[in-house]
């Protein structure tokens, strides 16, 4: 019975297979059914038609010990081939930007930059993203052919996602990171760079940690609310009702947000799995990455290695090994391992590498012998190939090119519902440096906000933001503003409109810290003050004849002021019923009022109100303060009330505060017209600040560049005339004169003379034969002028005038010239016979001419 049960699982065993292998065949048919049709992308730029005739030759040719890579690349890919026959072949050795072969490997150059922004990932990761220009691959479901080293790519600022990756990933492992670069799979958003479906990095809001609200204990002797005499029945229809409202509206919510999802939602790639990418693997461990993550180079945004837009990896390298996949993809990159000394899931190329292989168990590692260990140290040893140097120069960017980052200063990307624009500093006369746009509609036509981003400006704005639905704009500035500007927010700049100002409290005297003013109240807020005033509120009334303009503010012209309220934190060197709290002065009702912090294990405030009256009556005679000019308050204490006189200073003291603080709040109105007519001249002439250090921008401190410069090759210049040696050329004549004799020496010197003495006459008589000429042409002019005087117009005389006084001028230059050589031919000539004297190949025969 056994064995026919046995027969009859085989029976069933291979029933199921050829099921299965009939199924196969059929999905195979249709798969070779479905034909693909790959775009044509045509590069903008041709990459052959590049000059490489300045490049090095490692850039040219290969070394012994990269063709033998590039022979044990080609075994190994032959091994992987006839392995994974059914797998794509892998990205080795392509060509690079003078037609060699390189093996990818040796591509990567590791590079710091001497840039602190450069020094972590998201850094380097923008400056690549900012700096080239995306290409396309030529086959969206092959690697390309070629692969330009990463100066090559830095120079032209272009390249597809290999050149990209490459570059990217030298930066990473220069900086210190565990980086490799990866030849994958990836979604058609992520290949074509295209943000249109995602949100703007600058708009995705900070994760905010809800904290939980701590209930308060009742306290035991609170005072009990009123009942509430309302129907329970009909509270519970109202909230059914309200409910029914809320639940008709979120339906209708979520399927308005459904029908946007499904209008936004990219329409099926027909390459969907098939469209080749390369991007940068950050692995954990290095730089104190807590988790490794992948890196895509067009957008510098980073990816969990789960993350839905990867596909699948084909292979990963770095500079030092080159590894493939052996792992399943067809869940993409969420099952992937990425331990790369694992040679079951990662099959590596030479055996030189960081990875350590995996553990074998204790109980297999207790039977093999330490000779066998031994042995296959050896072999390995033997069969170990070191990866050869790479090949590329060092990676250099220069300041300006960091500083400039976009091709041609400026780029441009779209994202949904947004438009984010980038310039390089100092390109834009205003400096702006971003701006991101941000629309109600999906077709970008309705403009909701706007968000500046500014640098080097000599106001100090670092950001304005525009709200086109309130017409409210905000400007932050930088610490170091004339007025201690942090914050402006307003609609218009006309006066005496709504604003609020917030200042650098530190760097002002009064400690203010904001303003809020409107046309009819203006309220301060004040920190660090040694009088703990920390809130003003002033309330104005209405003009009764409006100024001519509001810019030219005088105390008579002010707005009158109704009342003027503060307040004050509590000063612990005062007892509480003598500390103010606030204090209210009621100009208008000619009223003080005056509220004292609260004593401890009290719930009420004393408080004093003042009742101002003038000092004179009707008929002259002096008022005197009586009783009911004080009504006052006080909290715990059966003390006697002050006497009259202590209160009447309080009151003399309280009417001069208000006095001041009347031109106080004039001169903070002056204030604001102030700022105000600064920023107008501010944003009409929108300066910017070069620093000291920036030679190529800062143009006086070029000017002394160039000034110093002049001065030093003239000083050089100057050097070399003084150090002519005069004897160079009768040396030469005589021939190799190691030592000469005392007859050889007199006759160099005399040589020497003699022909300086020569080519002063010669100087002579060219002057003297110039002036000659020019003597007897003006003779010439002379006798002829004489000659047809009488039949000569004005015209011509006047003529014959102006030529004839310029060459007389030119003669007196020549007799001038002619006097200076014969002054000064006497003074060189002593100054040379002393030098040659002072020569120490003549000095020791020449000692009796000093």
């Amino acid at each position: 019975m056994e064995v026919l049960r046995e027969q009859g699982e085989e029976e069933e065993e291979e029933k199921e297979a050829f099921v299965i292998s009939d199924e196969l065949q059929d999905l195979e048919e249709k798969l070779s059914k479905i034909q693909v049709h790959i775009p044509n992308v045509v590069s903008e730029f041709d990459w052959s038609s590049i000059d490489t005739s300045q490049l090095p030759a490692s850039y040219k040719t290969n070394s012994a010990k990269e063709q033998m890579l590039l022979q044990l690349a080609d075994n190994f890919h032959r091994q992987y081939a006839h392995l994974c026959p059914d797998r794509e072949p892998l990205f080795l050795h392509p060509l690079n930007e003078c037609g060699v072969e390189k093996f990818v490997s040796t591509t990567v150059r590791p590079t710091l930059q001497p840039y602190p922004e450069m020094y972590n990932w998201d850094g380097c990761a923008q400056f690549v993203s900012d700096y080239l220009t995306m290409e396309p691959l030529p086959s969206p479901i092959t690697p390309p052919n070629y692969l330009p080293s990463p100066t090559t790519t830095l120079k032209y600022q272009r390249g597809n996602c290999f050149g990209f990756s490459v570059l990217l990933c030298s930066l990473l492992i220069g900086a210190g990171y565990d980086a490799y670069c990866v030849n994958g799979y990836a979604t058609r958003e992520i290949c074509m760079m295209d943000e249109t479906r995602e949100v703007c990095p600058l708009l995705k809001k900070s994760k905010e940690i809800l904290k939980e609200e701590v209930k308060e204990k009742a306290k035991k002797y609170a005072v009990k609310p009123p009942r509430d005499l309302r129907s329970k029945f009909e509270l519970q229809q109202a909230a059914k009702k309200e409910a029914g409202i809320e639940a008709a509206e979120e339906k209708k919510q979520k399927e308005e947000e459904e029908r946007i999802m499904e209008s936004e939602k990219p329409k099926p790639d027909p390459l969907y799995g098939l469209r080749v990418h390369a991007w940068v693997l950050v692995l954990s461990g290095k730089r104190e990455v807590p988790e490794s993550f992948f890196i895509d180079p067009f957008t510098a945004n980073s990816y969990s290695t789960t993350d839905d837009h990867f596909l699948g990896i084909e292979s990963v390298w770095n500079h030092k090994n080159y590894w493939v996949n052996m792992q399943d993809c067809w869940n993409g990159c969420k099952d992937l391992t990425f331990d790369l000394g694992d040679p079951v899931r990662w099959e590596f190329m030479l055996l030189g590498t960081d990875k350590p292989l995996l553990l074998l168990p204790e109980e297999e590692e207790e039977e093999l012998a330490d000779e066998d260990f031994d042995d296959f140290d050896k072999e390995e040893e033997e069969k170990g190939f070191d990866m050869p140097s790479s090949w590329v120069e060092p990676i250099q960017i220069s300041h300006k090119e960091f500083e400039t980052r976009c091709p041609q200063g400026k780029k441009v990307i779209q994202y949904k519902n947004a438009k984010l624009e980038k310039w390089a500093p100092y390109l834009n006369s205003n400096g702006l440096v971003k701006r991101l746009t941000v629309y109600e509609d999906p077709e970008c036509t309705r403009v909701l906000e706007v968000k500046e981003w500014f640098k080097n400006r000599e106001d100090m704005v670092n950001m304005r933001q525009l709200n086109k639905k309130t017409e409210v704009t905000t400007e932050y500035f930088s610490p170091g503003h004339v007025q201690g500007l942090k914050a402006h927010i307003y609609k218009t700049m006309d006066p005496e409109t709504e604003r609020t100002m917030e200042f650098y409290s530190e760097t002002r005297v009064d400690g203010l810290q904001k303003r809020v003013e409107n046309a009819q109240e203006m309220t301060e807020y004040f920190e660090g003050r040694s009088d703990f005033l920390h809130y003003r509120h002033t309330m104005f009334g209405k003009r009764t004849k409006r100024p001519q303009s509001l810019l030219v503010n005088t105390e008579s012209n002010a707005r009158p002021i109704v009342q003027i309220k503060e307040q004050f934190h509590r000063n612990p060197e005062k007892p509480a019923d003598e500390d103010v709290a606030e204090r209210i002065f009621m100009v208008l009702e000619e009223r003080i009022m005056l509220t004292y912090h609260c004593k401890d294990d009290y719930i009420t405030a004393s408080k004093k109100e003042f009742i101002k009256r003038k000092d004179v009556d009707n008929k002259g005679n002096k008022i005197i303060m009586t009783s009911d000019m004080c009504i006052s308050y006080q909290v715990g204490s059966f003390e006697k009330n002050k006497k009259l006189l202590h209160l009447y200073e309080m009151m003399l003291k309280l009417m001069e505060a208000e006095k001041q603080l009347r031109h106080q709040v004039w001169e903070s109105e002056t204030e604001v017209l102030e700022i105000l007519k600064i920023r107008e001249e501010e944003t009409a002439a929108s300066k910017l600040t070069v620093s000291m250090y920036d030679t190529e921008r800062n143009e006086k401190s070029k000017q002394q560049r160039e000034t110093m410069e002049r001065l030093m090759q003239e000083e050089r210049q100057r050097q070399v005339e003084q150090d002519l040696d005069y004897l160079a050329p009768f040396l030469i004549q005589m021939g190799s004169t190691e030592k000469m004799s005392k007859w050889q020496a007199l006759r160099l010197k005399e040589d020497c003379l003699s022909d300086f003495k020569h080519r002063l006459i010669d100087k002579a008589n060219l002057i003297q034969a110039r002036f000659e000429k020019e003597t007897q042409e003006l003779q010439k002019k002379q006798q002829w002028y004489q000659q047809n005087q009488l039949s000569m117009t004005l015209e011509d005389e006047d003529a014959y005038l102006t030529y004839c006084s310029d060459a007389m001028f030119r003669i007196r230059i020549l007799e001038i010239r002619l006097n200076r050589h014969k002054e000064l031919a006497p003074q060189k000539y002593i100054e040379l016979e002393e030098k040659l004297c002072k020569d120490p190949r003549l000095a020791e025969y020449l000692k009796f001419y000093v």
